[in-house]
């Protein structure tokens, strides 16, 4: 009996170690090299995997940089410091990318609007939008459930007053919140933004103001005060040409609801300029 279980273990062992041999045997003549250029490029990038770049994530980005296939300055994430150490491995002069931040185009807090239906679900902004728009009495607004929060990689964004909230000193820029909100009241703007739309509805005048007291009206003030033909209404609702606004702010001191605004967003904080997610 003990001399049946020795052959089947020495059995098991020759087998195993055959198999080994091989697998060794096969990986030395048929494995694929890695390009070095591509593990290279790759070490650089954060690793948010976001999709900013236009790529599926941050390994097929690397591919397409390695093979010149994209610009080395796509990585919104990684900002310039990525972008210069790409151009330091390519051995090329690559130009900086423009700094972008998250904004939430809505001021329906608590105090501007109401709900008009008890959500009763799963907490997300998505299922809560699938019943006849959502809760709130503003079927264009934010209604605070929180996906963007739980898709941001920086937990940038909080919920306050029934809205979200943008740290702008820990946003990436990577757009994952702009992607996933169902009612697209997110959006990137440009860093050196001044001056921003708190809105998002394309009701008329009347309706959009009897949904949420901070609502754009789309009367057309902002248009004729801008000095710089830098604001249009579409759909009732302002848009701002950040190629042509120089932030004098004339538009924020003639809208009558308050839903332009001046702003500031600083710069990301050292804690976040070198960000980069753990492998």
């Amino acid at each position: 009996m003990n001399n049946n279980i020795l052959i089947a273990l020495l059995v098991v062992g020759v087998i195993g170690l055959l198999a080994g041999v091989l697998i060794a045997v096969m990986s030395r003549f048929f494995g694929v090299e890695e390009d070095q250029t591509v593990k290279a490029v790759r070490a650089c990038l954060p690793g948010v995997n976001c999709g900013a770049c236009g790529y599926k994530g941050c390994d097929d980005y690397a591919v397409a940089v390695a093979e010149g296939k994209a610009k080395p300055n796509l990585c919104v994430p990684g900002a310039e410091s990525t972008a210069e150490e790409l151009g330091a491995l390519l051995g090329i002069e690559v130009e900086p990318p423009k700094d972008v931040v998250a904004f939430v185009h809505c001021n329906g807090n608590c105090e501007a609007t109401a709900t008009k239906t008890d959500y009763v679900g799963v907490t997300s902004c998505k299922a809560a939008a699938m019943l006849y728009g959502g809760p709130e009495t503003c079927s264009y607004g934010c209604m605070g459930l929180g996906d963007c929060a739980a898709a941001c990689p920086a937990n940038a964004i909080c919920m306050k007053d029934g809205i979200a909230h943008v740290d702008t000193s820990r946003c990436l820029g990577c757009g994952l919140c702009e992607s996933i909100c169902p009612k697209k009241v997110i959006s990137m703007v440009p860093q050196e933004t001044v001056v921003v739309v708190m809105c998002n509805s394309k009701d008329k005048g009347a309706d959009a103001r009897k949904a949420c007291k901070n609502a754009c009206i789309g009367c057309m003030k902002c248009v004729k005060t801008c000095p710089h033909e830098a604001i249009t209404v579409t759909n009732n609702l302002a848009k701002i040409d950040y190629t042509k606004c120089v932030g004098c702010g004339a538009c924020a001191a003639s809208c009558p609801t308050g839903s332009l605004k001046q702003v500031f967003f600083p710069d990301l904080s050292e804690e976040y300029e070198d960000f980069k997610v753990e492998e």
